[in-house]
């Protein structure tokens, strides 16, 4: 028998999830009580057997079992029903092609995504926040889950087209993304074809959805060929339309472009936003963890200025606050693999074609790994406490030649984006209110609205940024109501 490198040498124990419903099998379960389904599976064993539709799947447990499949992507290749509903969306670029095609793809790609570039990136990162937040008043209901949306949104853009997408396109694209991912998850978790094939309200959103991504892409990558020939601006899509003009082994086709900008849109804009929201959602209901950000952000950051790249290092509660988020509400919170050859996992044999899951929740939150896995600790990240977390149980970019392209790209925007929200305003939530998680495609909040109270007055006669909405603004008036907002009367921490 050929396969993957045994783990460690230890007693295995493998078993299966109870509760089958024929033909669905657990898709119910992950699609009403996903977070608690998943946090039960490791009293069932270290590999777990569950039922998607008619199709079995194994759920590795244990880290060193999501280590062992994650290090092996020759034998555990991208795959399984989340990868095959993406590959129809987005074609294979490279956060969906199968294992031959990847090194390539990355080498391509690599040098846009490495940290002196992301660097250079910083000050378009605090542009679009500052844009953002100019549209909060005090006395008014933030819809936080749009505002960052709208936020990632603009810096991808960006970043892949350098001019950002007008307003209408903008806002288009987030509401199109936020519709596929939750239809993508749907069709994971029960991959049976003809029950989306039945033309609902639902799958007809998410086929519109689909459609129209592919048409902004198509418009932006359309615009630009329109350009003079040596119009070669320096962003992602100007690097891969340069790469379809190269001979050789390098070279791509018009459809890798199209598959690789919508593949790097796709993965940039919903998991950072939802990053943040969750980290403001937190924040919120921890204040002493609150005190402690804007004690750091007031001493490095200048008032009304986004941080530069010599600030972000100094940063660094911020980036603990990031990292705990990222453990407690992971935005890739469940994957799938899929077997190229006949293997074994935890002492058991997968055949050939198998379905392999892993979750970074399922982990991030075993007590065996994490004590007090519910509770928002971010001085777990203290380098003193950080050296005891087990090796391969915090992983929200994966890990492997197959981890995200983008980490530094994203935890750069989110530390421009949280220290410079947390400079200028605080966010109370709504009493009786309470926005729970939604698991789709990416897990955290997707309607947290809460109320916005700037951290200081304005001196007199400083030109009314921050007071006058702009278009698409992501704000809600309400009636003044101290147990919400504050007013004016502001206190600075």
């Amino acid at each position: 028998m050929s396969g993957s490198v045994p783990g460690p040498a230890r007693d295995w124990t493998v078993g299966t999830a109870p509760g089958i419903f024929p033909f669905i099998g657990h898709g119910v379960d992950l699609v009403r009580r996903p977070l608690a389904f998943l946090n039960s599976l490791s009293q069932h064993g270290d590999l777990v057997e569950i039922r998607l539709g008619p199709q079995r799947a194994w759920m590795a447990c244990h880290p060193d079992l999501v280590h062992q499949v994650l290090r092996d992507p020759r034998t555990f290749d991208k795959g399984g029903p989340l990868y095959d509903r993406l590959r129809m969306l987005l074609g294979d670029g490279v956060g969906t092609c199968r294992h031959q095609d990847h090194r390539r793809q990355r080498r391509m790609l690599q040098p846009e995504f490495r940290k002196a570039r992301v660097a250079d990136q910083v000050r378009l990162m605090g542009e679009e926040v500052e844009s953002v937040c100019r549209a909060w008043r005090a006395g008014q209901m933030v819809d936080v889950s749009a505002a960052m949306m709208d936020l990632s949104t603009r810096v991808v853009s960006r970043v892949l087209f350098s001019d950002s997408l007008d307003t209408d396109t903008a806002a288009e694209m987030r509401r199109c993304l936020a519709t596929v991912f939750r239809g993508m998850f749907v069709r994971t978790v029960m991959p049976v074809d003809a029950l989306f094939r039945v033309p609902t309200p639902a799958n007809r959103r998410y086929r519109h959805a689909s459609d129209r991504l592919r048409a902004i892409v198509d418009a932006a990558i359309a615009q630009r060929r329109r350009g003079t020939p040596h119009d070669d601006r320096d962003d992602l899509l100007g690097t891969l339309l340069s790469a379809t003009r190269t001979g050789g082994a390098t070279a791509i086709t018009d459809g890798e472009v199209h598959g690789q900008v919508l593949t790097l849109m796709f993965a940039g804009v919903e998991s950072t936003a939802l990053c943040l929201s969750s980290a403001l959602e937190l924040l919120g209901r921890h204040p002493e963890e609150e005190r402690r950000l804007h004690s750091e952000v007031d001493a490095v950051l200048a008032p009304g200025q986004p941080p530069g790249r010599d600030e972000l290092p100094r940063l660094l509660h911020t980036r603990r606050v990031l990292t705990e988020t990222l453990r407690h509400r992971p935005p890739g919170w469940l994957f799938t693999r899929v077997t190229t050859q006949e293997t074994e996992l935890a002492g058991h044999r997968l055949p050939q074609g198998a379905t392999v899951m892993f979750s970074p929740y399922l982990l991030h939150h075993d007590p065996a790994l994490f004590p007090d896995p519910d509770r928002f600790l971010p001085d777990r990240w203290l380098p003193a406490q950080a050296g005891a977390v087990p090796p391969g149980a915090m992983i929200p970019f994966g890990a492997g030649s197959r981890k995200c392209i983008g980490e530094t790209l994203a935890l750069t925007e989110a530390t421009v984006a949280l220290s410079f929200i947390a400079r200028h305003w605080r966010l109370r939530h709504l009493p009786g209110r309470t926005e729970r998680p939604r698991p789709a495609a990416s897990l955290g909040p997707r309607e947290l609205v809460m109320a916005g109270e700037p951290r200081t007055r304005r001196p007199a006669g400083t030109p009314p940024r921050a007071d006058s909405p702009a278009p698409g603004a992501t704000v809600v008036p309400v009636v003044h109501d101290s147990r919400t907002a504050g007013g004016h009367d502001v206190r600075d921490a």
